[in-house]
């Protein structure tokens, strides 16, 4: 009989936690009520904790770093979620986690059951580490942002149709809606300037073949990004205009990270 992989116990558990706080939030805010904050946080730290752990094995092995398609959106979703469940101690943002609970859910399993993809051993040097982790951060709080752009629009869409009782209840207004939106993409935009520098800095060759397609659309989600701030700054932008510009800069940035190891790891197998 083989032995359980040591990362499927601490999986099973962070994925019932995020189900369980997952169920809780929302019957609350199918009910128009407050959830407790206490609960619903230490629910999630519970659960970042288990999934820190599964990722551990996970990610480090014999044959070095292992950052294959499905361990990767497993990293970046923990990540996601540990930094909105920091963010709640100042800031009225644990409506997202009725969104991002979830994610830790799917993301998590498949992590532990799906077959790993081809993806070969990471240099461990610091400079390459450096630039994974401001990627990674950069990553997650654009998550972040496009999850909050997504209920912005849930707002706007009620407000407009005059319908504000039931889940709005639970949102902070409109304005601060926005303001943290746009302080979201702020800390992304620069995270992920600071990621392009380090891969100029710390890669042999950004635009190697197997580079190209990321650094490309890496570049393109950057500008995009920038143009918006730059919009919200000096004409004003907000609304559906924002909405549109933070989740046409997502999807850039899907493609060129996900959507490379996708076909690089699954249909290429390089």
């Amino acid at each position: 009989m083989l032995p359980l992989p040591t990362s499927l116990y601490p999986s099973l558990v962070a994925a019932l936690l995020y189900a369980v706080a997952t169920l809780i939030q929302g019957l609350r805010l199918s009910r128009g009520a407050r959830v407790d904050k206490r609960l619903l946080c230490g629910l999630g730290v519970a659960a970042v904790i288990a999934h820190a752990a599964a990722l551990g094995s996970q990610l480090f092995t014999a044959h070095g770093l292992n950052l294959d398609f499905f361990t990767a959106a497993s990293l970046i979703a923990a990540a996601v979620i540990a930094l909105t469940l920091l963010a709640c101690a100042n800031l009225p943002v644990e409506v997202l986690l009725v969104l991002l609970y979830p994610l830790g859910v799917v993301t998590v399993l498949v992590a532990q059951f799906a077959p790993p993809g081809t993806v070969p051993q990471i240099d461990e040097e610091p400079g390459i580490l450096a630039h994974i982790l401001l990627s990674i951060l950069a990553y997650g709080l654009f998550t972040i942002a496009v999850m909050q752009a997504l209920l912005l629009l849930v707002q706007n869409h009620q407000l407009k149709h005059k319908h504000p009782a039931g889940l709005i209840r639970a949102f902070p207004p409109l304005q601060t809606m926005e303001s943290l939106l746009f302080g979201f993409l702020w800390a992304g935009w620069i995270l992920l300037s600071a990621s392009l520098i380090s891969g100029w800095l710390f890669l042999d060759n950004m635009f190697a073949q197997h580079l190209v397609h990321k650094t490309l659309l890496s570049c393109v989600a950057w500008v995009v990004f920038g143009v918006l701030l730059w919009g919200r700054h000096r004409l004003g932008w907000r609304g559906h205009m924002a909405i549109r510009w933070t989740l046409a800069g997502f999807c850039l940035l899907m493609l060129a990270y996900f959507g490379s190891k996708l076909v690089r790891e699954y249909i290429l197998h390089i």
